[in-house]
C-alpha cells in the first residue's frame, strides 16, 4: 500500500502546476502577439502608401521591363500636382507583368511605386496573412485555444486567397 501524501505537499504540487501553466500561457501568448506585431509591421511599410493616399502622387505605370526583383515603366499622373516620369520602379511579384498597366501610388521622395486599389491593399497585407497562419499554430498548440486558432488561420487563408484572386 502506498502511503498518502501530506496535505502540504499536495498543495505545493498544485501550485507548482499552476505556475507552470501560467508560465506556458504567458510565454506562448507573448510569442503569438510578437508574431502578429511583426506581421503588421512588415505590412504597414507598404500599406500606409496604399491606404493613406491623400496628398500622395497617384497615377498609372505601363510596365516595359522586368528584372529579377523589380519592374520598371513610364509613369502617367492621375492626381493633381503629380508629374510624369520616364521611369518608376515597382516590386516584381506574380501580380506584375511586362506589358500591363497598373494604378500606383508613388512613395514620397523616391521613384518607387506601389500598386493601389483593392489589389494593392490586399497585396500590402500579405505579411499579416502569413503571420496569422503562423500565430494560429502557436495559439492552438501553446495556448490550447483551438477556436481562436481556427479563426486566425481562416482569416489568414482568406486574406492570402483574396490577394491571389485580385492580382
Amino acid at each position: 500500500m502506498i502511503p498518502a501524501m501530506p496535505a502540504s505537499a499536495a498543495v505545493t504540487r498544485e501550485s507548482a502546476h499552476a505556475v507552470l501553466r501560467f508560465g506556458r500561457f504567458a510565454a506562448m501568448g507573448a510569442v503569438a502577439v510578437l508574431i502578429l506585431i511583426a506581421g503588421v509591421w512588415a505590412s504597414w511599410g507598404t500599406a500606409q502608401h496604399v491606404m493613406l493616399t491623400k496628398g500622395r502622387e497617384r497615377g498609372t505605370v505601363d510596365v516595359t521591363r522586368c528584372g529579377q526583383d523589380t519592374c520598371t515603366g513610364r509613369y502617367s499622373p492621375l492626381s493633381a500636382g503629380s508629374q510624369p516620369r520616364s521611369k518608376v520602379v515597382l516590386e516584381k511579384s506574380v501580380a506584375v507583368e511586362k506589358g500591363r498597366t497598373y494604378t500606383v501610388v508613388v512613395k514620397p521622395g523616391s521613384d518607387d511605386a506601389v500598386r493601389s486599389g483593392p489589389a494593392g491593399v490586399l497585396y500590402a497585407w500579405i505579411p499579416l496573412g502569413g503571420a496569422l497562419l503562423l500565430a494560429s499554430v502557436v495559439v492552438a498548440g501553446g495556448l490550447l485555444r483551438t477556436r481562436a486558432a481556427w479563426v486566425m488561420a481562416l482569416s489568414g487563408v482568406a486574406l492570402l486567397t483574396a490577394a491571389f484572386v485580385t492580382a
